[in-house]
């Protein structure tokens, strides 16, 4: 259910591109109509409108989210709220400057915050913030959560850089299916290389393996 809430803003944003990409004029006057009072000049472009929509769409999927999570008493994780404040100031500054840069820069600058939180924790308060998340579920040597918090957040700092290749080198359109299918898939695909890493150091209970300490 988490796992459906996390991505759900993501599915929603493709699914509006998509609908919109394929309905340009519709999209455009649908935009104006009711969205007009937030875009600079008040008239949205066939061009832009899928954008547009998609972009007012996921921040009100976050929003969504912030909100569900409030109203059944659950605990906010910090990059939620991460999230969502940069999904309303750049989502805002597309919407308003009619400027898909913005939005498009959003992954790349969320990836690297978490990155730079793995990264500082140890460094500035000594604590590994993996540990801390899952050190409850799996009990691992020191050495191999050091590891693991390091191919986070050389995976992050990658990802981030990756998403502008992307965002850069290719179309809107383009973009769109990565930041589904490609951010997405990597993700799944780089966790379970890790739990794979990790079966030599667990049993399937998440308690060590003799002689792995």
């Amino acid at each position: 259910m988490k796992l459906l809430l996390d991505f759900l803003p993501i599915v929603l944003f493709f699914a509006c591109f998509k609908l919109a990409e394929s309905n340009p004029e519709w999209a455009a006057d649908f935009a104006t109509e009711n969205f007009g009072f937030v875009v600079s000049g008040g008239v949205v472009g066939v061009k832009e409108a899928p954008v547009l929509l998609s972009t007012i769409v996921v921040i009100l999927a976050t929003l969504a989210q912030v909100l569900v999570l409030k109203l059944r008493g659950r605990k906010i994780d910090t990059m939620l709220w991460v999230s969502l404040v940069l999904v309303v100031v750049l989502g805002g500054l597309t919407i308003w400057f009619h400027n898909e840069t913005f939005i498009k820069w959003k992954p790349s600058v969320l990836y690297w915050s978490m990155g730079t939180a793995l990264w500082l924790a140890p460094l500035l308060a000594g604590k590994n913030l993996l540990k801390a998340l899952l050190g409850e579920q799996m009990q691992l040597p020191a050495r191999v959560w050091h590891r693991l918090n390091f191919a986070w957040v050389a995976f992050f700092a990658g990802m981030g850089l990756l998403n502008l290749w992307v965002a850069y080198s290719f179309s809107t359109d383009t973009w769109v299916n990565f930041k589904l299918f490609g951010g997405v898939g990597l993700m799944v695909a780089f966790t379970v290389a890790q739990g794979l890493y990790l079966g030599r150091y667990l049993d399937d209970n998440g308690a060590p393996r003799e002689g792995s300490r």
